[in-house]
């Protein structure tokens, strides 16, 4: 299980540093459609400072191992998963296209990846276990 776990806590880093970039380059535009009309910053300004967040985030996976700073990494991703969400919600109920979700039905499918993420950030840094045996 703690090959599993290292594998898919740096599958997991690859991805945030990934996105991180595409915050940056080439997707900047498509983030912004995230970015809900109620939110009291520039929408640019919002993908960028995201991107660094993103960024930070998978470095910090890739390179943190050891318990229990490994479990703040992943508890704090699967925070930051969280706080991202009302940006899915708000492409949906708005109808904003971004990422080949051009439809209703996928912009709502998407929304219950989410759950899959804050897990997924959770048991690849084994936080759950660490949290319990701290709390115990």
């Amino acid at each position: 299980m703690r090959r599993v776990r290292a594998a898919a806590q740096v599958l997991l880093g690859t991805a945030m540093a990934g996105a991180g970039v595409g915050h940056l380059t080439v997707q900047r535009e498509a983030f912004q459609a995230q970015v809900p009309p109620w939110v009291p910053l520039d929408a640019d300004f919002v993908v960028l400072a995201s991107g660094v967040v993103e960024i930070g985030f998978g470095a910090a996976l890739l390179a943190t191992w050891k318990q229990p700073h490994r479990a703040l990494v992943g508890a704090a991703l699967a925070a930051f998963y969280v706080a991202i969400f009302p940006g899915n919600v708000a492409q949906y109920t708005e109808h904003r296209d971004a990422f080949g979700l051009d439809t209703d039905a996928k912009r709502f499918a998407r929304l219950f990846f989410q759950p899959v993420l804050v897990a997924w950030a959770l048991e690849a840094t084994d936080a759950r276990r660490v949290w319990r045996a701290r709390r115990g």
